[in-house]
């Protein structure tokens, strides 16, 4: 039960964080594109991390035999997830783009099962419906259903499959510090953007527009506490927790960024909100019911598995 209690604390904090960003995202469209914001917020999360690297005294050194998963987790979710994710959410809405939480828990209870043996029975995948339906309810309308850009959708789903992914892939790296797993994805995102980055930060970015407050406010915002908390704490979240259990926190996000968006940018919320979020509460409790298991257990069994 402490392990869940701890998990629950750390995810429901990322989530959080992440449902907040969705109105710092909104305030630069228009500005920045989606891949040179995901590259600048990179960018500006490199300078914390590496402060909390020698803060922390943490170990740079990543063994030779697990430096092509950590490549392949970086590519997969911090560079490849976070651009169609904001590829997606431009090509649609911000709302929409909310809507690949929805799809993630439930790719994270697939890949869980299959690489880490994680037990799957009626009562979680009943958790992951319930949840969904949920958050399909709080970001979608049924009375006023608009379709969006097939592109923007099909972006949208990459999302929520590669960022599954690599949240598994996270879990078998676990003996790793979380600061130092976060760093190491965020710079090889970082580098993998920046010919994209500095070709359009010399020839196409507005500098006076980049001026304003709310929009350098917003890439700090991104870059410090979307990026590097958030990661930070979504990372150390799922060491206490099965992936189909920690994957519904990811539900956290649009409910706070559609009572963010009420509050602060005077977006309406529908009459299915409060009956979303019930189902998503119910969803969170059938999940935890069903028994967890931290990531040192998750490894053991998935190498005596091999």
């Amino acid at each position: 039960m402490r392990n869940l209690i701890i998990g629950l604390v750390l995810l429901s904090l990322a989530g959080s964080i992440w449902g907040a960003m969705f109105i710092a995202v909104r305030l630069t469209v228009g500005v920045i594109t989606p891949v040179a914001l995901v590259w600048m917020r990179y960018g500006v999360a490199l300078i914390p991390l590496v402060f909390l690297m020698f803060q922390q005294k943490i170990s740079w050194k990543i063994e030779k035999k697990d430096r092509k998963l950590l490549l392949l987790s970086a590519l997969i979710g911090n560079t490849l997830s976070i651009v169609t994710q904001e590829s997606g959410t431009m090509l649609t809405s911000a709302q929409m783009g909310s809507v690949i939480t929805a799809a993630t828990p439930a790719f994270m209870v697939v890949f869980g099962c299959l690489l880490l043996h994680e037990r799957f029975n009626f009562s979680r995948l009943l958790s992951v419906v319930l949840a969904t339906i949920g958050v399909l309810l709080i970001v979608i309308d049924p009375d006023n259903i608009q379709c969006g850009s097939v592109l923007g959708g099909v972006y949208l789903m990459i999302a929520a499959i590669t960022w599954a992914l690599m949240s598994i892939l996270l879990k078998l790296l676990s003996h790793y510090s979380v600061f130092a797993l976060t760093f190491y994805s965020v710079l090889i995102a970082f580098i993998t953007l920046s010919p994209y980055g500095l070709w359009w930060l010399t020839s196409a970015a507005d500098f006076t527009a980049l001026a304003q407050p709310q929009i350098w406010g917003s890439i700090l915002y991104v870059g410090m506490i979307s990026t590097t908390a958030g990661f930070v704490l979504w990372s150390k979240g799922l060491t206490y927790m099965d992936a189909s259990i920690g994957g519904l926190f990811m539900f956290f996000q649009p409910v706070v960024g559609t009572l963010l968006g009420y509050f602060l940018l005077d977006e309406a919320i529908t009459s299915y909100f409060v009956p979303g979020f019930a189902l998503i509460a119910i969803g969170v409790m059938l999940a935890m019911r069903g028994g967890n298991t931290t990531a040192e257990e998750k490894l053991a069994k998935s190498r005596t598995c091999v």
